[in-house]
Formats: structure tokens, sequence, C-alpha cells
């Protein structure tokens, strides 16, 4: 398909796009609702909730939506038309027992459950894409499913071994060689292999959402880049022959830079994605960008950014927060971060379905 009919076609269709709202005791089924409340998202794509219809009726009813909730079974029962919120219902949460704002095994089950149904909807083909809300780890562990995140859960249950997790906000772009792992953990994963496969990662994904010729910096893991190995030498022996393999097979890679004038540049437009070697080398640039604290009102004011995680046969897009057990049922949380995670993943899909 050209590109012209290639735009032609993405802007005609609307990606069936699944949202598991995540830990019923916290923001995401509120922020979902909100979201959906917004016309423009329904001009991107079609929206469904995976989520107790119950439970939904609740949050609807308490904080004033006015929505209507749509309890379904099949994909094709949904109406995906603003004011009607599609649910693919689960029913698994007890009313009778459900507490707003509190750590529990029931809701850390249902989280895990509605993000299981998404992944099987998406593996399945019936959905185009996925949406995840924020989930309570030590609530999901409670309930004995032992996963590090959502990351995690979706390599388990996609058969992906080859992943990584991307982090952006606008066009400020990182992804990771290592996250959830101790910091010695992370710096012993520093390997040539991993690194250029992380390259690799991001070269592909930065090529599916249409940039032609990506950019991609490395960074380096100790100070100054180790500074010609005074500093450490995992740079020379690890990052630079993964930059110079990439590199080879016609990458356009480059470093390893310091980390702590590499994202100043990436945010000004020379480059299109940081590699990052470890969790919070990436995250703090990033949410320091997309999060916005009032001291005086003890408040979060903004909460943007999205979490893609790379390499999957499947689209799966963030929010890039978590789930605020102080703020549940109050209906203060922000939708930003939401209504950016449904827009990235409805262009994608989007530019997915019209490549095929």
């Amino acid at each position: 398909m050209d590109a012209g009919k290639t735009q032609q076609y993405m802007q005609a269709y609307r990606p069936l796009v699944a949202i598991s709202v995540g830990d019923p005791a916290g923001i995401g089924p509120e922020i979902s609702l909100m979201a959906l409340s917004e016309a423009s998202n329904y001009q991107l794509c079609r929206p469904l909730l995976v989520a107790s219809a119950k439970h939904m009726h609740l949050v609807n009813e308490l904080l004033k939506f006015g929505l209507k909730i749509n309890a379904i079974s099949d994909v094709n029962d949904g109406v995906y038309a603003l004011g009607t919120v599609d649910v693919m219902d689960l029913d698994n949460v007890d009313m009778s027992s459900f507490a707003f704002n509190e750590v529990s095994a029931m809701c850390g089950n249902a989280s895990f459950e509605y993000v299981i149904k998404a992944i099987e909807l998406a593996n399945a083909g019936l959905v185009d894409a996925t949406v995840t809300g924020p989930i309570s780890k030590e609530a999901i562990h409670a309930a004995g499913h032992i996963y590090a995140g959502h990351t995690e859960i979706f390599a388990k249950y996609t058969g992906t071994s080859s992943y990584t997790m991307m982090l952006a906000e606008g066009n400020f772009r990182v992804v990771h060689v290592s996250t959830h792992v101790s910091l010695l953990n992370a710096i012993q994963r520093v390997k040539k292999d991993r690194v250029l496969q992380v390259i690799k990662l991001a070269n592909d994904a930065l090529k599916d959402m249409g940039i032609e010729n990506p950019r991609i910096a490395v960074a380096g893991l100790n100070p100054h880049a180790g500074e010609n190995g005074l500093f450490g030498d995992e740079e020379i022996l690890e990052i630079v022959p993964a930059i110079e393999a990439a590199k080879s097979m016609g990458i356009g890679a480059s470093g390893p830079y310091p980390a702590d004038t590499i994202f100043p540049q990436m945010h000004g437009g020379k480059f299109d994605m940081v590699v990052c070697m470890y969790h919070d080398q990436g995250h703090i640039p990033t949410k320091l960008l997309g999060f916005n604290y009032n001291h005086k009102t003890q408040t979060w004011e903004g909460l943007s950014g999205v979490n893609i995680t790379l390499g999957l046969p499947i689209i799966r897009v963030s929010v890039d927060h978590g789930v605020a057990f102080d703020k549940g049922g109050l209906g203060t949380a922000s939708p930003e971060s939401m209504m950016q995670a449904i827009k990235y993943a409805s262009a994608m899909a989007g530019k997915r379905q019209g490549q095929s």
C-alpha cells in the first residue's frame, strides 16, 4: 500500500483498543471514564474497557460522569460511541467488601485478570491494541501473582523473550537495557548482546512510529561515560562494541554519551531516542518533563507520558504513573497520561493496519 493510501486508510479506520482499567481501588477506573468522556478519543479509536461493570457503575455514579455503562462479553456487542462506555465485564469485584484506596488481594486479582483478558483479546486478533491502567504490585502479589510489573506479565503471556520498556513524553523517548532489578543487578546486565538487542528494538519502534531514519543515542553507564576507562570499563568492553555492531547493520546509533548531557540534547531535537542502561537513568528525566507537583497544594497537577513495551507481537501502551491510593474515588486525578496512551496506541494500531 502506497503512502497516500496508507494515510487515507489510517484516517478512516478506528482501531479497537482494549483498556484494562487497573486496580479498582485506585485512580485507574476514574481516569478511564474521564478519558472516554472526551469525543476526541472516539475519533481516534473504538475504546473498550476491561473491568467489572458493577464497579464502573459505582465510579460513574459516584463522580457523576453521566455515562451509560454497557456491559458486554463479546467485542462485537460494543456501541463504541461517545456517551456509552463499553465494558468487557469480568464481574470480579465483590462490591459488598470493596473499598477505595486500600491494598487488597481481591483488587489485585481483579486488576491482574483485566490485564490477562486484554492480552487474550489482542493475541486472538479481536482487538488492535491494548492500553493498561495502573496496577499495584503489592496487591497483585497479595493475590498470588508474582510479577515485577505489567511489562513482565505481557512478556509471559505473549511468549516474548526479547523486549524492553520505552517511556515517551512527546518526542522525548527512552528505552532501557534493564528495569525492575537492583542497581547491582542492572550493572551486571550491561552486556554487548543486550545493549545491541535494545538498540535494535528502539530502531524498529521508531520506524513503526513513522521515523524513516531514526537517530539513536546510547547513554553510558558510568559518570562521564567512563572517561576512557577512568571511571569504569563497561563502556569500552560492552557498550561501544554494541554500538559498532548496530552501525554495521545500518542503524543510526551513536555514543556512548554521558547521561548528564545526552537528555538535554534529545530534548533539543538532536536525537529521537536514548538507550538507557538502567531504570532510573531513563525514568527520572522523562518524569521530570511529564510530572508536575505543586508543593503548596501537595498534589500532582499533571501526570503525562506513556510507557510502551517494545518487542511484543501485540501493541501495549500504558499510563506512566501509579495507582495513587490517596486519590481513588475522589475525581481529582489527571487523565492526561491515559489520554496520551490511547492516542499512542491508536496511532500505532492504525499504522499497522494501514500497512497490512
